[in-house]
């Protein structure tokens, strides 16, 4: 009966062995290219990491050596100069043009540069929104007072990042106009507000009492 068994399980695992064989003889092509997709697509992604992170290392090298320039006007010139690989790069030198523009005195080239990232869909909202921002906020934009308010009313809905930033700006707005109440108000209703930072607050609260109130600590 031993015999017998193991002559059984020597025919089993013969069978087993054959099935196998023939199993990988079909199908190990599969395995195969399975192994090679997974090393070819871990080389491709360290590929591309390595040559993102040259390309902006390069383009860091380029802005930094164009801002060292001693005067703004030679800053902007030299910005102008740099090809910007994507949307998100073109829209930071963008930024950087319109802060020097508008040291430089330049504020049309200013507006210009905040203007191409605004309204640049291809860009993240976040940078659109900061140039808004930026636009909206400059006395020297040539946009009137209610257009300056519209745009940052666009900016202060609930649920947009710069939303308190902008009920900020419109507060100095409105203390440019002489409604210090409004302004009063706005301000205080900006230290109360649970996302407000405790610089933003700082700043509300000196507004106030420059305009000769006293803010409510809430």
């Amino acid at each position: 009966m031993s015999d017998t068994d193991s002559f059984i399980d020597e025919v089993t695992e013969e069978v087993r062995r054959d099935r196998l064989f023939a199993f990988m003889k079909r199908w190990g092509w599969v395995a195969v290219l399975l192994v090679l997709v997974l090393v070819g697509g871990a080389a491709w992604r360290e590929y591309t990491s390595v040559r993102d992170q040259a390309a902006a290392q390069a383009l860091g090298d380029e802005i930094l050596a164009a801002l060292d320039a001693d005067e703004a006007g030679a800053r902007v010139s030299a910005l102008s100069e740099i090809s910007a690989a994507g949307p998100g790069a073109q829209a930071l030198i963008d930024m950087l043009t319109a802060s020097e523009a508008a040291r430089a005195g330049d504020s049309d080239a200013a507006e210009q540069a905040l203007e191409a990232v605004a309204s640049n869909g291809d860009v993240p909202e976040i940078y659109r929104e900061i140039a808004s921002y930026k636009a909206f906020s400059r006395s020297d934009s040539g946009l009137s007072a209610e257009d300056r308010r519209v745009g940052l009313e666009a900016l202060a809905v609930p649920g947009k990042p710069l939303r308190l930033l902008a009920e900020e700006q419109l507060a100095l707005l409105e203390i440019e106009q002489g409604d210090t109440d409004a302004a009063t108000a706005r301000l205080q209703r900006i230290i109360e507000d649970s996302e407000a930072t405790a610089g933003l607050r700082q700043r509300a609260s000196q507004l106030i009492v420059a305009m000769g109130g006293k803010p409510d600590a809430g």
